[in-house]
């Protein structure tokens, strides 16, 4: 609890409110309060947030969409708060996947938690997607090399080992990535 930045969006000020006392007693810093999901979404994207907790049921966009537009941009990781529950709005916030639901009223207790719980969840998915990312980046790295190697056996009848040290060598004396040589070699001999 570090001055994490938090957005919260409820059509009820006075719960906005004591949620707002809440976070801040407990280090929190809540850089907005909006009182419908429209507004909600212009303060994530204008304030940038380190965790958004709405209502499910607000005006105009609802929370469901809120949460769903804030979690496919990897804004922040949000909590979704409610009055009741029920099965279907249960199903709902999992079909968002949200970060935590969290039935009102509800008390510190129960509030930091689930906000500490998001926000290291969220942290470890936007790790385990750049992980992705670079895995795939390298993977198809691979395959662009082995490509470039076997065009460079075929047209030069070198042996794998040569072909594969001809393009690391020409990747340290150029400076550039094997990548780019083996994409070089590709464009060379395909055309």
């Amino acid at each position: 609890m570090g001055g994490q930045r938090v957005v919260i969006v409820d059509g009820d000020a006075g719960w906005r409110c004591h949620v707002a006392s809440l976070l801040t007693r407990a280090g929190y810093r809540v850089v907005e309060e909006a009182a419908n999901g429209i507004e909600g979404l212009k303060a994530v994207r204008a304030r940038q947030p380190d965790v958004v907790l709405s209502e499910v049921n607000l005006v105009g966009m609802g929370g469901f969409e809120l949460a769903r537009t804030v979690q496919e941009d990897r804004l922040a990781p949000v909590i979704l708060m409610s009055g009741s529950y029920d099965p279907e709005t249960l199903e709902r916030v999992r079909e968002v996947r949200v970060f935590g639901y969290l039935v009102k009223p509800f008390d510190e207790a129960v509030l930091l938690p689930a906000v500490e719980v998001a926000l290291a969840n969220f942290q470890e998915v936007l790790r385990l997607e750049r992980q992705v990312r670079e895995l795939r980046e390298t993977l198809e790295t691979r395959k662009i090399v082995e490509r470039a190697k076997g065009l460079l056996m075929e047209k030069l009848g070198l042996t794998e080992a040569e072909a594969f040290r001809r393009i690391q060598k020409t990747s340290m004396d150029k400076r550039i990535s094997m990548r780019a040589v083996a994409e070089a070699i590709i464009l060379t001999y395909e055309i």
